[in-house]
């Protein structure tokens, strides 16, 4: 068909639609309605070839992160809204009523794409953000939340104000009043707030750190700190998600101290069976001078003993004048020898062998050193060897581990004559 001759159609139609104003108003609204949504398709469309052809700049990559959030998406769909509020004056037959009513809410929709395209926007500079050195300690999600909480409020008004035709500030003044029921309405969130400011400010927590927090059961890594939550990953791979606000109000341990050492603590106590606590005889200690980690102890040890008992003069003949060593102090010179040449053991870190107060389990002989790595399972495995090898070393000092009798035991008394 001749264009010319369509044109001259619809203007003959729309002539003879002077004596339906009803009618004709109503059909220039639908074809205000039509070019307004065919114009946001196009404006999309648009926006989205053309950000693609600038995502395939190395430095713009960071596009994607837009494009996936929808930014593109909400920008366009205020392109109907505006097409609506500028075309209204081109339809015949509105009273300023209605005009005044589909315009404000055109705008009212234009506000609220435009508050949805923002929170995108703040969403995208997040994931922005998650791909930098600086998140891997430092989350921004509890202020990006926050952000989108203030937006939003503040849209809402501005939206409202804009469907009643009131000032905005007209409602701001009425929620001053509301304040108090505000603060009471969201207390959590507030407190939760000053809670994440201080924890990041202060470099208290960050994503991946280990903590322990037994009165709401955690005690694992760390996986992301919001607004409101902070959700710990425990060791068993169950999620606790705590307050942020009870992280200020309530103690937690935080392990990255012990991470970023490079060495974890062993502290762990062998009870020795007391009743086998005694002096060395000659022939042991000549037996325990041939053990490479107690050749230089035990030389030393016989050269200061044999000089303090010849200090004595002859009430050394005395065997309670004379010192002597004992099985118990030299298996403990051994553990800590052992222990300073273990390979797996941080020499720069302290490492020493001592014996605590004596109780009802026997002498406990603690071990406190670090290992070289903070991994779980090789601390593990390091500490096990450890202990093991120990364990299985006492008899040769005529020592051996308390323990308490059990049932086994009661019967072999009983069944022996």
């Amino acid at each position: 068909m001749d264009i010319h001759a369509f044109w001259l159609q619809a203007q003959a139609l729309w002539a003879a639609l002077e004596h339906q104003p009803l009618l004709r108003t109503g059909l220039a609204l639908a074809v205000l309605l039509a070019i307004a949504l065919g114009l946001g398709r196009l404006a999309r469309q648009v926006l989205l070839y053309g950000m693609r052809l600038l995502a395939r700049q190395p430095a713009l990559h960071w596009l994607d992160d837009l494009h996936r959030n929808k930014v593109f998406h909400r920008l366009a769909q205020t392109v109907p809204s505006l097409v609506i509020q500028f075309g209204l004056a081109l339809v015949p037959g509105l009273s300023d009523k209605t005009t005044l009513f589909i315009g404000n809410l055109a705008l009212a929709v234009t506000f609220l794409c435009l508050t949805l395209g923002l929170g995108a926007l703040l969403n995208g500079l997040l994931d922005i953000y998650a791909r930098t050195e600086h998140a891997r300690t430092r989350s921004i999600k509890g202020y990006v939340q926050l952000a989108k909480m203030i937006l939003y409020i503040f849209a809402a008004i501005v939206i409202v104000a804009t469907l009643i035709d009131r000032s905005p500030l007209l409602l701001l003044s009425g929620l001053g009043a509301m304040s108090a029921v505000i603060l009471l309405v969201y207390k959590d969130t507030l407190l939760s707030f000053v809670a994440s400011v201080q924890l990041t400010s202060n470099d208290m927590l960050r994503v991946g750190d280990w903590i322990e927090m037994p009165q709401v059961g955690a005690d694992g890594d760390v996986v992301d700190i919001t607004l409101h939550t902070v959700k710990v990953q425990n060791f068993d791979k169950t999620i606790v998600s705590i307050p942020t606000w009870r992280l200020m109000s309530e103690s937690f341990k935080n392990w990255r101290g012990m991470q970023q050492s490079g060495g974890r603590r062993i502290k762990r106590s062998l009870n020795i069976d007391a009743s086998g606590v005694r002096f060395l005889t000659d022939e042991e200690q000549q037996h325990l001078a041939r053990v490479h980690l107690l050749t230089d102890y035990v030389g030393r040890k016989q050269a200061e003993v044999a000089s303090w008992n010849q200090a004595q003069g002859e009430v050394a003949d005395l065997p309670a004048n004379r010192r002597r060593l004992t099985n118990l102090g030299t298996f403990r010179a051994f553990a800590l020898a052992y222990l300073k040449s273990h390979p797996d053991i941080q020499p720069n870190m302290t490492c020493m062998v001592r014996q605590m107060q004596t109780d009802a389990q026997g002498v406990p002989l603690e071990i406190y050193c670090f290992t070289r790595t903070t991994v779980w399972a090789e601390y593990e495995r390091i500490q096990g060897d450890v202990f093991d090898y120990l364990l299985a070393v006492l008899p040769e000092f005529g020592l051996s581990l308390y323990q308490q009798p059990s049932g086994a035991d009661m019967r072999v008394r009983l069944v022996r004559p």
